[in-house]
C-alpha cells in the first residue's frame, strides 16, 4: 500500500489532498504549523507531525520521511509581501531538507507544488508554456519558488532512483481556500456589497478547482514513464473573465448580489506603489500590492497540452461544478459558524 507524506496538509491544498487520499485507501502522514487542523486530520485517519518545515532540523526532516513511498510537498510561503529571508527559509531551504531526507530515505517519489506567479510580468499572457520565464521575476514569492524548483531539478539529476514531478497549479480555489475567496469575501463585507476591480474585473484567467490539482498530483505518482523533473501547467482549461467567475460564485450560487466597481488600472497601480513604500517603513503588509493588482488586471492562460499528452490529466472537475462545491462548502462553513452564537444565545 502507499504511504504519501503531504506537506502543508493543514493549507488548502494540503487539506484536500488528505482528504482525497485517505478516502482511497492510502496511509497518510501530514504534516503542517496548525495544530488544531492537525487533530482534524488525526481524525480523519492521517498521522500528523506538527512541524513548521522552514524551521525544522535534520533530525526532524529524516524522521518526516521515514517509511514513505511518495511526498507530497504543498508547503510554501505565498504571499505577495513578506522578508526575503522568511521567503527563502520556507520555499527554498525547506525544500532542499526535504529533498536530501527524501532522497537519503529512498523516497520512490517527490511531487512537487510550484506557481505559475513565475511566468507574470504585468503583461497579457496567453497560452503560457512550462519553457516561458521572464526578464526577472516580480516578487521574493516568484523568485524563490524558482529556486525550489532548480533544487528538485538538481535533486533528479543527483538522485536517479527518486521521481521528480514539478506541477505549477494556477489560481486554486474550492474549500479550505485561505487566499483567493475569503479576501475578496472580505472586501465585499467591508464595503457594503461594492468590489472594487481594475478594469471592471475584465481580465481573462484560468483557474483551478482544487480537486483537479490533487487529481494531477495523483497522476504524478501513479505514472510509470515520466520524466524525472519535469514540470506541468494544471489549470481547469477553462479560462473566463474574472468578473464572470466571481458573478458565477456570489451572485449565482450564494445568492450574495455585489456591485463592481471600475477603477483604472495606472491609479490603483500608483496607489499600490505608494503603500508598499510606506510598508518598507511600518513592516505591516500592505492592503494592496503591485503583484496582487497585477494578478487581478493582466490576461493569464496556461498552455495544458504537455499535462494531457504526458500526464494523462484532464479536469475531473468543471469550473461550474467547481463553483457549486465552493458554494456549499462556504454556505456549511457559515452555518458552522453560527452555532455557537446560537448555542450561547
Amino acid at each position: 500500500m502507499q504511504r504519501i507524506l503531504v506537506t502543508g496538509a493543514t493549507g488548502g491544498l494540503g487539506r484536500n489532498a488528505v482528504r482525497t487520499l485517505l478516502e482511497q485507501g492510502v496511509q497518510v502522514r501530514a504534516t503542517g504549523r496548525n495544530a488544531e487542523t492537525g487533530r482534524e486530520l488525526e481524525r480523519m485517519g492521517a498521522e500528523f507531525f506538527p512541524l513548521d518545515l522552514a524551521q525544522a532540523t535534520k533530525l526532524q526532516a529524516d524522521a518526516l520521511v521515514r517509511g514513505i513511498d511518495t511526498v507530497w510537498h504543498c508547503a510554501a510561503l505565498s504571499s505577495p509581501w513578506g522578508r526575503e529571508q522568511d521567503f527563502i527559509a520556507a520555499n527554498v531551504t525547506a525544500t532542499g531538507q526535504l529533498l536530501r531526507a527524501a532522497a537519503s530515505a529512498h523516497v520512490k517519489r517527490f511531487v512537487h507544488i510550484s506557481t505559475p506567479a513565475m511566468y507574470f510580468d504585468y503583461r497579457n499572457r496567453y497560452e503560457v508554456p512550462e519553457t516561458f520565464r521572464p526578464e526577472r521575476y516580480v516578487n521574493a514569492y516568484a523568485r524563490t519558488k524558482a529556486m525550489a524548483e532548480k533544487l528538485v531539478q538538481d535533486s533528479a539529476e543527483r538522485h536517479p532512483q527518486m521521481l521528480c514531478v514539478i506541477l505549477r497549479p494556477r489560481a486554486i480555489f474550492g474549500p479550505h481556500d485561505q487566499v483567493l475567496i475569503p479576501r475578496l469575501a472580505r472586501v465585499l463585507q467591508e464595503r457594503g456589497g461594492k468590489l472594487p476591480l481594475p478594469n471592471g474585473g475584465a481580465a481573462t484567467i484560468d483557474v483551478t478547482y482544487v480537486d483537479n490539482v490533487v487529481h494531477a498530483m495523483w497522476l504524478a505518482t501513479i505514472h510509470k514513464s515520466l520524466v524525472s523533473g519535469v514540470a506541468f501547467n494544471i489549470t481547469n482549461g477553462e479560462p473566463a473573465r474574472l468578473c464572470d467567475i466571481l458573478r458565477a460564485l456570489f451572485c449565482d450560487e450564494l445568492q450574495q448580489p455585489f456591485e463592481i466597481v471600475s477603477l483604472p488600472y495606472r491609479v490603483l497601480a500608483l496607489a499600490a506603489r505608494a503603500m508598499e513604500l510606506a510598508s518598507r517603513l511600518t513592516r505591516r503588509e500592505p492592503s494592496l500590492t503591485a503583484y496582487s493588482l497585477g494578478a487581478l488586471s493582466f490576461d493569464m492562460t496556461l498552455d495544458n497540452a504537455k499535462a494531457r499528452k504526458v500526464l494523462g490529466y484532464r479536469p475531473i472537475v468543471s469550473l461550474q461544478e467547481g463553483i457549486a462545491r465552493t458554494a456549499r462548502w462556504l454556505r456549511q462553513e457559515a452555518a458552522a459558524q453560527q452555532l455557537p452564537r446560537e448555542r450561547n444565545g
